[in-house]
Parts: C-alpha cells; structure tokens; sequence
C-alpha cells in the first residue's frame, strides 16, 4: 500500500473514531464484543458490528463506526464514552440484531447471539392442522355482498 493511501485511510479512521467519541472529556470504556451463533455457540465471522451513540433522550446520534469481527466472532472498540450504546450486528443469513446497552465500566464484554432467520406464514398457505375454505369445514365466511343503492 503506499504511503499517501496508508496515511489517509488511518486520517479517516481517526476522524470517525473521535466523530464517535465526540465530547470526550469524561470516562471511556473498552468494549469487546462477541458474536455467536444461537443454536450451537459457534462464532460468526465477518458480522458487522455497528456502533451508535444514544442521545439522553433515547435518539440515536449522527455518526457511528462500524466493525467487523475476526474468526473467532470477536472485535473490540476503545474509547467508547460512558452511556447508552446503540448495538446493531448484521450477518449473512441470520436475523440484524439490535439493542441499546449502558455503557459503565472501564472494560465490558457483550456477547450476541444471532438466530437464523424464522419461517414466516401467510394467511393464502396452508399450514397444518387447518383445512383449507371450500373443503367442507364449514370454517370458511360466506363472500360478502355489497350494499344495495337505494
């Protein structure tokens, strides 16, 4: 890589990690996360991690800093200020998690755990144990007729 590309990817990255840390004249932690799959505890690797800042009043901050986790399922920010934290993990073939955590400590560990994706339904399929209308069930309404004119 040369150097003038090296030197503006590191610019970048520290304007966005003090864009996320703005106002940061109070205590920092040292957030490392943990992403595993729900059914059988193996890491996911390459979930993005994204990090949002939360406003007093339950808002979620411009700006923000995104991560990705290594094979282990593991990544870590530093210098995350004290306060709500914003938490979305999104990966490929599991449901985006996402949930507000108090940040409080010096260092913290949140550990995810991603689901796969669950079958949806719709009211036009048949599922089982029903049967469907017209099949003598008599669960199904009769078509409705509209109102007369007058």
């Amino acid at each position: 890589m040369k150097p003038a590309v090296l030197l503006s990817v590191l610019l970048s990255t520290l304007l966005l990690s003090t864009t996320m840390i703005a106002g940061d004249n109070g205590p920092q932690s040292t957030v490392s996360f943990v992403v595993l799959k729900d059914d059988n505890g193996k890491p996911v690797r390459n979930a993005a991690v994204v990090l949002h800042p939360v406003e007093k009043h339950g808002k979620q901050s411009k700006g923000g800093f995104e991560l990705k986790t290594d094979n282990e399922g593991k990544t870590h920010f530093d210098g995350i200020p004290y306060g709500k934290l914003r938490i979305q993990v999104i990966a490929p073939g599991f449901q985006t998690f996402g949930d507000d955590y108090d940040i409080a400590q010096a260092t913290q560990e949140i550990t995810i755990r991603l689901k796969r994706p669950q079958q949806q339904y719709s009211i036009y399929d048949k599922h089982d144990g029903e049967k469907k209308d017209g099949d003598g069930s008599g669960t199904s309404n009769p078509p409705s007729t509209p109102p007369q004119a007058k």
